[in-house]
């Protein structure tokens, strides 16, 4: 059914395929840009993985003029406000971030300082208030497969003073273009492969079956679920697969654009409060929250999830599936995924065996009520509700 109003944009330009890096001195000099900043962490760094992305540069005749590589785990304001620092100090023209949605999400933090010619990134919380035609030119190359932050004008960046991911949301900050290449994402471990998989899932499914859904972005939620369903179980078996490897990130791409465009809800919401108040990595709050959120919703958006069995499971599974069964038979099969995830790549199925305690579920409760991604839920929640979910999964 198509809403009687929605709005949908991609405008990312998206390099995808083995080598797809060595085009990026060409794109910045479509951007008019010669002298990039490289936004990575120390990790990626020890792993070799930003020397492939800099030999391109300097194949191509690119002058890098810094290299940041300070990024965090969980992205903070302080990070952002010092990366747009050194950008203005060393006189850069351009932004490419190298690493997962920690690093991108830096990258997009600091482009709204610089763009907005402010010192502190707290002045712009909030939705749609980048009103600045140009931003800092911006080419994402991500190095896991799960975020999608590559293609989407969110950034969520944790205040350490309040404990609380703050989102940041407009889609000037959507990337100019984004690099999906195999060599990124072939040494991640089947663990941290495992948890972004499983991120990108419940941006799809959340994306299908919230309140802005539309048919561009169902389009895409459903092309995502296809290749983690067939891809998925390749990657956690060899993890130097590239074919399963490019699968997957063009999986989270997708799944990106579909949640930037039709938003994200009540597994979110609990995520994100689960992050800031007992930093559990996002991958795995999905992952255990997402049949949780599914059986909260089930009694709105039963229809939709009983739709997303053929991508799940497959045509042969869904034909012979009655449809009152296709709802509660599409829960389960994202069970299926996370238990065949966690004897495969030892992930975690339970809040519990990441740290959080009952004393701290009042808290998170409390943060995820206020969180934006509740608003496009299906289903409206209370802290009454959250808790119940939040039990259930501890």
């Amino acid at each position: 059914m198509i809403p009687a109003y929605y709005e949908f944009s991609n405008r990312a330009k998206i390099l995808s395929g083995d080598k797809a890096i060595e085009n990026i001195p060409y794109e910045l000099r479509v951007l008019e840009c010669t002298h990039p900043i490289v936004v990575t962490n120390r990790q990626l760094r020890d792993l070799g993985l930003v020397d492939i992305v800099l030999r391109a540069l300097a194949d191509g005749g690119i002058d890098v003029c810094a290299i940041y590589d300070a990024v965090p785990v969980d992205s903070s304001v302080a990070v952002v406000n010092d990366l747009a620092r050194t950008f203005r100090d060393t006189g850069c023209d351009s932004i490419v971030a190298v690493g997962g949605g920690s690093v991108l999400d830096t990258a997009k933090g600091a482009n709204i300082v610089l763009t907005t010619g402010s010192e502190d990134l707290m002045q712009h919380m909030g939705t749609e208030i980048i009103t600045a035609r140009a931003m800092v030119p911006f080419i994402a190359v991500p190095t896991t497969a799960g975020t999608g932050s590559e293609v989407t004008g969110a950034a969520v960046i944790k205040d350490t003073e309040r404990h609380v991911k703050m989102g940041f949301v407009s889609f000037s900050l959507l990337p100019d273009v984004a690099v999906l290449d195999p060599r990124m994402t072939e040494g991640l471990p089947p663990r941290l492969a495992a948890s972004t998989a499983l991120d990108a899932l419940t941006h799809a499914v959340e994306a299908f079956s919230c309140r802005q859904a539309n048919p561009l972005s169902d389009g895409y939620a459903r092309a995502a679920i296809d290749l983690i369903r067939d891809y998925l179980p390749a990657v956690l078996e060899n993890g130097r697969d590239r074919t399963a490897r490019l699968a997957m990130a063009n999986a989270a791409m997708l799944a990106g654009v579909s949640f930037s465009n039709a938003m994200v809800g009540i597994v979110h919401a609990i995520g994100h409060a689960c992050g800031g108040q007992c930093s559990v990595a996002h991958g795995d709050a999905m992952a255990i929250l997402l049949p949780f959120g599914m059986e909260y919703n089930l009694d709105v958006a039963g229809e939709r999830y009983g739709e997303l069995l053929l991508h799940l499971k497959g045509a042969e599974t869904y034909a012979s599936t009655p449809a009152s069964e296709r709802p509660a038979a599409a829960i389960e099969a994202v069970r299926d995924i996370l238990q065949d995830a966690a004897r495969v790549a030892g992930m975690p199925t339970r809040l519990s065996q990441v740290g959080v305690t009952e004393e701290q579920l009042s808290a998170i409760a409390s943060t995820a009520i206020d969180d934006g991604a509740m608003s496009m839920n299906p289903k409206d929640a209370d802290v009454s509700d959250v808790l119940a979910i939040l039990r259930a999964a501890l």
